[in-house]
């Protein structure tokens, strides 16, 4: 397959992914390749963590860090991580990069939350709705809606996305000033506020242990390294295939996460556009805004800190990624 001035081998191209909706894997390359244009500002230079789905999503999966043998058009990260093991990452920056891991089974878009140039410094906060238990899908609308206007009365551009399972993404553009505990900090603190003004426990909570909720998780902690989420636009391994779709906030009310899929996000795009466009271009600073929020303000000079057996640590970022 020919993709801009790149030949990508596509195996299998007939191999059925989605069995229920009749999409092969040569129906999931081809839409990621159409939809590259929307897709690729949300992965591009970000690690790429490979969950594989060789036999489509009715057959075993596994997760992959560590990037295979690869052509020149796919980027790559090392990564140290607290055991002290290390890896290299795949950086996917263009459409055919996009296509080879398509190719090999990666259904999913997983990326980390902050870029390759500072990885331990996000440049998006994010407050995910995740809803159990039977919680209906009008409470994550309505708390969405109260998430929006704490972020707006912060002066946080925000940009709602299906998450293509069962639950809402809000994200917020942000510099990367801070490390991720300092940004999980702020945004536990927004989660908190959105939970007070809702007011109902069987609404909302921030409450942590799963056994303790009652209502849709506003849950902050996803703000943390090495954490990915399902990107916009990526593909979910749900029967119907499913895609994590950017909305307009005023689609938020009336939105049904089924809506969206494989077979009708062309036709969205063409309709609507691309709601994140110029997303990365307003991204805002956290550091005079937690006083805001009440809390101790943000530290920019901090580095994110573990413990490995007793010991501190700070990742190790040598090896930079090969951009081609």
């Amino acid at each position: 397959m020919r993709i801009g001035r790149q030949e990508v081998a596509i195996s299998n191209p007939d191999k059925a992914f989605f069995p229920q909706a009749g999409l092969t894997k040569g129906d999931l390359v081809a839409y990621y390749v159409d939809v590259a244009p929307c897709a690729l500002h949300h992965i591009r230079r970000r690690l790429f963590h490979m969950k594989r789905y060789p036999n489509g999503v009715e057959g075993d999966f596994f997760h992959q860090k560590r990037v295979p043998a690869h052509p020149d058009f796919v980027g790559e990260q090392f990564v140290q991580f607290p055991s002290g093991h290390s890896t290299v990452f795949a950086v996917v920056d263009n459409p055919a990069a996009l296509a080879w891991v398509v190719n090999l089974g990666c259904i999913e878009l997983h990326t980390w939350g902050s870029r390759i140039d500072d990885i331990e410094r996000p440049d998006y906060l994010l407050i995910d709705l995740d809803p159990s238990g039977g919680n209906p899908w009008e409470f994550v609308r309505e708390i969405a809606l109260v998430v929006k206007e704490v972020m707006d009365e912060l002066g946080l551009a925000s940009f709602p996305k299906t998450s293509g399972a069962t639950g809402l993404h809000i994200l917020a553009p942000i510099r990367p000033e801070l490390a991720f505990p300092e940004v999980r900090r702020f945004a536990k603190a927004l989660a908190e506020e959105v939970e007070r003004r809702v007011d109902d426990q069987d609404v909302a909570t921030t409450t942590w242990r799963v056994a303790d909720r009652r209502g849709v998780f506003v849950d902050f902690g996803q703000n943390a390294r090495d954490r990915t989420i399902a990107s916009a636009y990526s593909v979910r391994p749900t029967a119907d295939a499913r895609v994590s779709a950017p909305l307009l906030w005023s689609e938020v009310a009336r939105s049904d996460p089924s809506r969206f899929t494989v077979k009708t996000m062309r036709r969205r795009i063409a309709k609507v556009g691309d709601p994140t466009e110029g997303m990365w271009r307003r991204k805002a600073s956290l550091l005079p805004r937690f006083d805001q929020l009440g809390i101790p303000p943000g530290d920019p000079s901090a580095v994110e800190l573990r413990r490995s057996r007793g010991r501190r640590w700070v990742s190790d970022q040598s090896g930079g990624a090969r951009r081609n």
